[in-house]
């Protein structure tokens, strides 16, 4: 493989010491190539387009994702680090949870199960497909070329399912029970640096938010109306014996609370989805959120309101009591950067085109390719840190910011004319190519998306 270009090989060196020096030769192959192929992310696709279509060692490359000897909780990591370098010393990292279903069915592939698939179900019809689960975790952090914060992808974790978890004799781990975990592991990497977890109803869970507060963590979520909340104890109350008591008298619950918010909450103008805004009334309030079996978790709840007439109340939280009503509400929308990350994977990084059948290079591969969009956000980022990126416009189209197309597309161009055109060469001067290099590239030129 030709030597990379210097701001790309910046990002990757962090990662070559988890590999052997073979290995690591192959990896770089692997992702330049992930980089510049267009349509599926098979391994024969990316040997294609870096020219070793007719290379006898292909199996190899096969290898670094089914045998090779390497961590990927110790490369998400790496990846964290990078990113967290990206952002101000005194910023509160955001991140934020999500899952995920790959659709994918194979009798080979074990950890798959029959899930709710969020894109094609309405609210009237709910449509189910087989595939893996996924739990990503993004960091929320500010690029130069948009004004919204990206959802960057570090930690991806497979959540087989409890038929798959039972036929295998393991214990089965809910997305509750991974993301938990996860928690631990996250706040180690992070040392003593306070942070903030963002998720949406399926997060919102009284065990998650002890677990997150015991790791210097902030958890925000959405809350059912339904909610158990109650009041503090009472200091003054008589001592009895037993126990201590650990919650007073259960307050009304937030759907009887609705007209009072309409009327006595305080109207501001909210950031809502799409960069718009939107008149609310906001009730909030603390209190002691509930579950049968677990200790009382100190919440502040916020109950918000559409001054428009809008039916359809929403409630959020915050494990933080301090934290304003608006700032727990701009932080629960900024999640929805997660979604779009999401869908930015699919289209252009080839999720759910992979087609290997090992379990390792399952676990594998999908959280590559998550992390593969931290990537190629942080080579835009050493390539256009000093100049504005320019969007790729059209008459139909006239973008004003740049979407992941455009570094994804600026990305390659980079890499494109790091591999085929020389610098030394006179601007005016014919550039020549090796028949094989003109070979790759009309194969590119032609292939099907």
């Amino acid at each position: 493989m030709s030597p990379l270009p210097e701001a790309i090989l910046a990002v990757l060196v962090p990662f070559a010491p988890l590999f052997s020096r073979p290995v690591w030769i192959h990896v770089q192959v692997l992702l330049v190539g992930a980089i510049l192929c267009q349509g599926s992310r098979t391994v024969a696709a990316v040997l294609r387009v870096m020219g070793l279509g007719q290379v006898s060692g292909f199996c190899r490359y096969h290898r670094v994702l089914s045998r090779a000897r390497w961590s990927g909780l110790r490369a998400a990591q790496i990846l964290l680090g990078l990113l967290l370098a990206v952002l101000p010393e005194t910023w509160t990292p955001a991140i934020v949870a999500d899952e995920t279903v790959e659709r994918r069915k194979g009798r080979r592939i074990r950890a798959k199960g029959c899930y709710r698939d969020a894109v094609r179900s309405t609210p009237s019809q709910v449509v189910k497909c087989l595939g893996l689960k996924w739990i990503s975790l993004t960091v929320l952090v500010r690029l130069p070329w948009c004004s919204r914060p990206w959802a960057l992808p570090f930690l991806t974790i497979l959540a087989p399912s409890e038929r798959a978890n039972r036929a295998a004799g393991r214990r089965h781990k809910t997305s509750g029970d991974w993301t938990r975990q996860a928690v631990k592991v996250v706040a180690r990497w992070l040392g003593t640096r306070r942070w903030v977890l963002i998720g949406d109803g399926a997060y919102a869970s009284v065990r998650l938010g002890h677990t997150v507060v015991a790791h210097r963590g902030v958890l925000i979520s959405r809350l059912r109306l339904d909610a158990q909340l109650y009041e503090f104890p009472d200091p003054t109350a008589p001592r009895r014996r037993g126990p201590k008591p650990q919650k007073g008298v259960r307050m009304p619950a937030l759907a009887h609370r609705v007209a009072a918010a309409r009327h006595h909450g305080f109207r501001v103008e909210m950031p809502w989805y799409g960069g718009a805004t939107r008149p609310v009334c906001v009730l909030s309030g603390v209190a002691l959120w509930h579950t049968a079996g677990v200790a009382p978790l100190p919440i502040r709840w916020v109950l918000m309101v559409s001054a428009d007439g809008d039916p359809q109340p929403a409630a959020f939280f915050s494990t933080c009591t301090a934290l304003l009503p608006g700032v727990i509400v701009r932080a629960y929308i900024g999640r929805w950067n997660g979604e779009v990350t999401l869908e930015e994977v699919r289209r252009h990084l080839g999720v759910e085109t992979q087609r290997q059948w090992s379990d390792q290079a399952i676990a594998r591969t999908t959280p590559a390719l998550f992390g593969l969009f931290s990537l190629v956000c942080l080579m835009g980022l050493r390539l256009f840190n000093t100049q504005s990126l320019t969007p790729q416009a059209t008459a139909w189209y006239p973008k004003t910011e740049a979407t992941f197309a455009d570094v994804l597309a600026a990305v390659r161009r980079h890499l494109w004319a790091g591999r085929y055109f020389v610098k030394s060469t006179p601007p005016e001067a014919p550039v020549e190519l090796p028949p094989q290099d003109w070979e790759t590239i009309l194969d590119q030129l032609s292939a099907a998306a």
